[in-house]
């Protein structure tokens, strides 16, 4: 049983802009339509957001650059830009 301090995220869309998000999440809730070798190579393109290294083993990143960036893309598919 959860406590009312213990809320539970189950959506991106619940996610406030300051908080982390890791790439199995960004995967698991198809926020982009991208395989993991597509979504690295879009980063090391500076194509997507930069992540943040959190620590050893862990990067994230930033929810508000990743809406942004969906932002950014849904805006350039409604103009007939492909990217």
């Amino acid at each position: 049983m959860h406590t009312a301090k213990q809320k539970v995220l189950a959506r991106f869309e619940d996610l406030p802009d300051e908080a982390l998000i890791r790439l199995s999440q960004i995967l698991a809730w198809h926020i982009v339509p991208y395989s993991t070798s597509t979504f690295w190579r879009r980063c090391r393109n500076n194509e997507f957001p930069r992540p943040i290294k959190v620590s050893t083993g862990i990067t994230a990143w930033r929810v508000g650059e990743v809406r942004q960036y969906l932002a950014q893309v849904g805006r350039n598919a409604r103009g007939g830009i492909a990217s």
